[in-house]
């Protein structure tokens, strides 16, 4: 007797205002098969896998589970059959711990203290610390994804759906999760693996479904392809080769020294006496493990965290350590954090209004908006970045985390910064729009700007940046040029291991 499919999917079409999201999908996966799902931003990916979850309802089309004919009306009813799912725009409670976030989305028979004990051992298993007591709003972006693959992995589910779960982890986190993601799918549960990272669907899936404008245009096994095959699949050409332009070092723009400040939250990370310095014309990253003090670092150098000494941040040769966003905007700083909806943009709001948040070029006298003006510079900033959206109106919400992170990066770009700092600049985005953005970071940088980069992405580190530091713990490391960086040095000094390699006995 032949084995029915885990999930079939029959001619899946869903419209929205101005867009076709899917357009008569069908797709096939196996009971214990790790099945990719490509595509660039816009595609229908993640459309896609809120219907299979029951958060979205499909217009047309035909869902078989197991064999057995389904209509998931609710992501409660999707939990009942055996399907979880990690999103990539997080869906939790920033009030709530991260426990009360686990319990919510589990059988509420067992004691929210069994949850907390369960949580770490799981966490503890496969190598996702976290602390199950901490609030949420306390957590980095990195964390909160860890809380999401727990809270999945804790419903013991059939069909594991995984949404960008790789985007802001660590290479030796991704290992662990990948161990982790073998072994339930040897144990019989079937895994829907969405990421634009092509090396990995390579090295993890042993199928592969690519979508394209919201069509099915191929389905391959990723294992006998090449990364520039599967670039053509998906985005019909390969990604452009990324160019360094020569050019000329000026001077300090951002200089830091001796910054020191505890924790403004109770499970925050201490920074300790952290000295940092970008001139004008170079790109800089920060790598590290997300927890470590990024957040709180960059709190304090956009203006969010005003406790600094006054004296300890300079921009552009001027004290900013107690200075308000806005001002530091007039010293020409520009600044895309890592949370896309709530701090990047506001998820209500159009992409022209959402202008308004950092530019104000289209405000006139007495609060009065020149819309028309408005709209042509958003229009302009989604041509030049390729954004995928039905008009400059269009909510925030609506768009596709990747195209959403584009239209951001744009805005602040295009403001013509003196010192831009982005955190996980291409979270979410596919390899052709991470090329465009890893370019326009490289023309700002030779425009003679000061560029910033917070990633965990240490290959995108290490192909955009003069040089590095690493943090951990709240201390960041010497200054580590391009030429003397690996994955290897760096994953170690994410451990905080720059001083023993610094010091006699370990030379």
């Amino acid at each position: 007797m032949t084995t029915p499919a885990r999930l079939e999917l029959q001619g899946i079409t869903k419209q929205y205002p101005g867009v076709l999201a899917n357009d008569r999908v069908s797709l096939t996966v196996q009971p214990g098969e790790i099945h990719a799902v490509l595509g660039e931003n816009g595609a229908g990916k993640s459309t896609l896998m809120k219907i299979i979850y029951g958060a979205v309802q499909p217009d047309a089309g035909e869902m078989r589970f197991d064999g057995q004919r389904v209509r998931i009306h609710s992501p409660q009813q999707a939990r009942q059959l055996g399907v979880a799912m990690v999103f990539q725009h997080f869906s939790l409670f920033d009030s709530l711990t991260v426990a009360e976030n686990v319990w919510l989305g589990l059988d509420k028979a067992m004691p929210l203290a069994q949850v907390q004990r369960r949580i770490g051992e799981v966490a503890a298993a496969y190598g996702l610390p976290l602390d199950a007591r901490r609030p949420v709003h306390s957590l980095s972006v990195g964390e909160m994804q860890r809380v999401e693959i727990i809270r999945a992995l804790l419903a013991s589910p059939r069909l594991l759906i995984l949404d960008e779960p790789t985007s802001v982890l660590t290479p030796q986190a991704v290992e662990k999760l990948f161990a982790t993601l073998r072994q339930l799918a040897a144990q019989g549960c079937s895994i829907l693996y969405i990421s634009h990272k092509l090396h990995e669907i390579r090295a993890l899936c042993s199928a592969c479904t690519v979508m394209r404008g919201g069509k099915v245009a191929g389905v391959c096994d990723p294992r006998q392809e090449s990364n520039a095959s599967l670039s053509r699949m998906m985005i019909g050409a390969e990604p452009p080769a990324l160019e360094q332009r020569p050019h000329a070092i000026g001077q300090p723009v951002l200089q830091v020294r001796g910054l020191s400040l505890p924790a403004a939250a109770a499970f925050g990370v201490d920074l300790q006496d952290i000295s940092l310095d970008v001139h004008a014309g170079e790109v800089v990253g920060i790598a590290g493990i997300s927890g470590n003090g990024q957040s709180e670092l960059l709190a304090a150098l956009s203006g969010e965290d005003t406790r600094a000494p006054q004296a300890a941040i300079r921009i552009a040769d001027q004290p900013a350590g107690h200075l308000a966003p806005g001002k530091r905007r007039a010293l020409g700083l520009h600044f895309v954090p890592e949370e896309r909806l709530g701090r990047g943009a506001v998820p209500e709001l159009g992409l022209a209004h959402n202008l308004l948040l950092t530019r104000r070029e289209a405000a006139g006298p007495l609060g009065w908006l020149r819309m028309g003006q408005l709209t042509a510079q958003a229009q302009a900033i989604m041509n030049r970045f390729g954004v995928k959206a039905a008009s400059p109106h269009t909510p925030a919400r609506a768009l596709s985390g990747g195209n959403l992170q584009k239209f951001i990066m744009g805005r602040e770009m295009d403001a013509r910064p003196r010192l831009f700092i982005a955190a996980q600049p291409t979270w979410g985005v596919d390899v052709g729009a991470a090329a465009q953005i890893h370019d326009a970071l490289l023309t700002l940088a030779a425009s003679g700007c000061a560029v910033l980069v917070f990633s965990e992405e240490l290959d995108e580190l290490l192909a955009l940046c003069n040089r590095l530091h690493v943090i951990a713990r709240g201390c960041l490391s010497p200054s580590l040029p391009r030429s003397q960086a690996s994955v290897e040095r760096v994953g170690a000094w994410m451990s905080g291991l720059w001083e023993a390699e610094a010091s006699p006995a370990a030379a």
